[in-house]
């Protein structure tokens, strides 16, 4: 099977995250054949949770590719910043956050961050299609 992809960049903004998914549900809408509702449900997640971090951590610019692949879709996040995520303990008292990075980790079949030559960082997960 061909890779197929698509393409949303967008300067930072809340109604950014929306449109993100609203981008993976068409995109996932269209694949043959079709995704198992579970799993779309958790690319969606995916994408929404990545692109948040781009926007709060990244620098408040995105581009978001979406890659189907037979077995799986990959949800990649480029963004300015060269801070890589991390895994640190969540704020269960306040705002600070901290659960959004290991979830990716534990819903993905694998992850990536890997520093882009013209400066910032792509974030990927694979996930089941």
């Amino acid at each position: 099977m061909g890779m197929v992809s698509v393409e949303v960049a967008a300067l930072g903004s809340a109604s950014c995250v929306a449109a993100a998914r609203a981008r993976a549900r068409g995109f996932l809408d269209g694949l043959v054949p079709a995704t198992a509702p579970e799993a779309a449900d958790t690319v969606l997640l995916v994408v929404s949770e990545l692109v948040t971090n781009a926007l709060r951590h990244g620098g408040g610019t995105f581009t978001l590719d979406l890659t189907a692949q037979a077995d799986g879709v990959e949800v990649a996040v480029h963004d300015r910043s060269s801070w890589l995520p991390r895994m640190r303990t969540p704020d269960l008292d306040g705002g600070a956050g901290g659960f959004g990075w290991p979830m990716v980790n534990r819903l993905a079949r694998a992850t990536a961050v890997v520093r882009r030559e013209g400066g910032g960082k792509t974030v990927s997960a694979l996930l089941a299609r």
